[in-house]
């Protein structure tokens, strides 16, 4: 069963055994397993969200400045995408780099397990002449295999910038996923990670209903937050950014309404939630989402928090 996550405007997919989620003997399931809702869902959250719009004015008006001390001034700079989908977000990236190295080669590491994916990323690439000054090499692998294969061929490569955006719901320990790739930053290397902030909307939900809602083989429910303890406990040394975020919610309150139940599904990451959840647990979530914790209402629209954040860090290992 494919495992599916927004990257941009594209989405990781990762190899997953079926799951239910939620309490022992819960009937509820994830909705990852019916793609098609899936991707119904998803589509109608990008058309009531500004996700995207955030992430593109991160990437263009902060990274610059990030991406300007990596490198040291080498000829060459080593790049991993982790996650990286059909591509788009990635060569937005890379454009910035480009924009501040423009001497530099490139040679960029993709991984996405996903063959349709990669297969999507390199069309793409075949349209860009301009991106002759990168080397792609193509490895169609989660996280955690690129990192098994990595060790077994004992490479010594080290990277000047990798970067992991809304990917790390999807692996089962983001604290060693994190550990490994930092410990293949170079000098002056830089780790971009994107997820959902702990003070959004997500990070209430999930902290009142985890044990409902939340997928218990992986680490669906991680935020920034969750990330900036486990490095603060460490003493690693990390920039953090916010970005403002957020989504029209309205239709979930109005029973029977379709585009409602979709959006519900993709809160919670439940298959036919309305359909399937216990009348508390839909009572409790709905209130929930509705509390100023969680959502502000306006003009008669309930708009819920979406905040990302961003987290960089700055040394290796």
């Amino acid at each position: 069963m494919a495992l599916k996550c927004e990257k941009g405007n594209s989405f990781i997919v990762l190899e997953m055994p079926l799951v239910q989620i939620g309490v022992m003997g819960s009937p509820l399931k994830s909705l990852v397993h019916d793609d098609d809702r899936y991707q119904k869902s998803f589509h109608l959250f990008l058309e009531r969200s500004s996700e995207h719009q955030c992430m593109q004015d991160f990437i263009h008006n902060k990274l610059p400045d990030i991406l300007s001390s990596i490198g040291d001034g080498k000829s060459h700079l080593n790049v991993i995408g982790v996650g990286s989908g059909a591509g788009e977000i990635d060569l937005e990236l890379l454009d910035e780099l480009h924009k501040k190295h423009p001497e530099a080669m490139v040679d960029n590491e993709v991984v996405e397990p996903s063959s349709q994916q990669l297969h999507n990323y390199k069309v793409l690439v075949s349209q860009k002449p301009e991106l002759n000054y990168i080397k792609f090499t193509w490895n169609k692998m989660t996280a955690s295999e690129f990192e098994e294969h990595w060790k077994l061929r004992k490479v010594t490569k080290k990277a000047d910038f990798i970067h992991m955006i809304q990917m790390l719901y999807y692996v089962k320990d983001p604290g060693a996923t994190i550990n490994f790739f930092q410990s293949l930053l170079n000098t002056n290397g830089k780790l971009l990670i994107i997820l959902v902030s702990g003070e959004s909307g997500w990070g209430k939900l999930w902290q009142k209903y985890r044990k409902e809602l939340c997928n218990t083989d992986i680490s669906q429910c991680v935020t920034t937050g969750d990330i900036k303890s486990l490095l603060d406990s460490k003493g690693v040394s990390y920039q953090s950014f916010d970005l403002p975020s957020q989504m029209d919610i309205t239709e979930c309150f109005t029973k029977g309404d379709e585009k409602g139940e979709l959006l519900l599904d993709f809160l919670t990451e439940v298959l036919d939630f309305s359909k399937t959840a216990s009348p508390e647990l839909k009572a409790g979530v709905l209130e929930l989402l509705r509390h100023p914790d969680c959502s502000v209402e306006t003009e008669g629209k309930v708009v819920f928090n979406n905040n990302l954040g961003v987290i960089v860090i700055n040394e290796p290992i």
